[in-house]
């Protein structure tokens, strides 16, 4: 990833932290939960910086096709095997989005499905980005199904 993506660190918790909390409302999720995924999979985690600020983050890794992790659960184990690649999170600021951010962290979230093995990624979108998502070609799973975080989320895929 170029354009400011980097290796996300432990350093960097409090920040992706406060940026879930800004951009996500009520769908944000505790500091352990982004702890974890670094822990569990620290090469689909990664932070957008602008200057010497953190202005987003991206956190993906192997998962199953069963249901989504749930909002603010560990996982405690990653899947061997895993059949899908999965988005868990992604949050901009305002400042860093319509940059080409996204679209570089969709890229990347592609080349990692491919390193693992997956033909497929899912995610769950929230407070509007199903749009932006289906711009990138995902599309909803079972629409009018019950959403897997509550109303205003959508389960989506997409291929590699």
């Amino acid at each position: 990833m170029t354009g400011g993506w980097r290796s996300m660190g432990r350093a960097d918790l409090d920040a992706v932290a406060a940026i879930s909390d800004r951009v996500h409302g009520a769908f944000t999720e505790p500091r352990g939960v982004y702890c974890e995924r670094l822990d569990l999979y620290p090469a689909g985690c990664r932070v957008l910086e602008r200057g010497a600020a953190v202005a987003g983050y991206l956190i993906t890794h192997p998962w199953h096709r069963g249901a989504a992790p749930k909002l603010g659960a560990l996982l405690g184990a990653l899947p061997v095997p895993a059949d899908i690649y999965y988005l868990h999170d992604i949050a901009l600021l305002p400042a860093a989005r319509g940059t080409g951010a996204g679209s570089e962290a969709a890229a990347f979230v592609r080349q990692q499905a491919r390193l693992a093995g997956c033909e497929e990624i899912r995610l769950v979108a929230v407070n509007g980005a199903e749009t932006y998502w289906r711009s990138q070609g995902f599309e909803e799973i079972m629409p009018g199904q019950e959403a897997p975080y509550g109303p205003g989320s959508y389960l989506m895929r997409g291929s590699v």
